[in-house]
């Protein structure tokens, strides 16, 4: 007995897929976050920017495995 599986909508799909597209053109975007300042607690905005977009693609993983894409 094959087991029914829900197909996420197109909108849906389009929604993760571009959301994917941001995280990964925002972290491979050096130039524009490759400074010290602001600095959060003395870390510096390079490193914590990068540690802020771990947790956005974490995110958007788990919407993406909520949605059954």
């Amino acid at each position: 007995m094959a087991s029914a599986t829900r197909q996420p909508s197109r909108a849906a799909r389009l929604f993760i897929y571009a959301l994917f597209m941001i995280v990964a053109v925002v972290t491979l975007a050096v130039p524009f976050y490759n400074r010290a300042e602001p600095s959060i607690g003395g870390i510096p905005f390079f490193y914590w920017f990068q540690v802020a977009w771990i947790l956005v693609s974490a995110a958007a993983t788990g919407l993406a495995y909520r949605l059954r894409l």
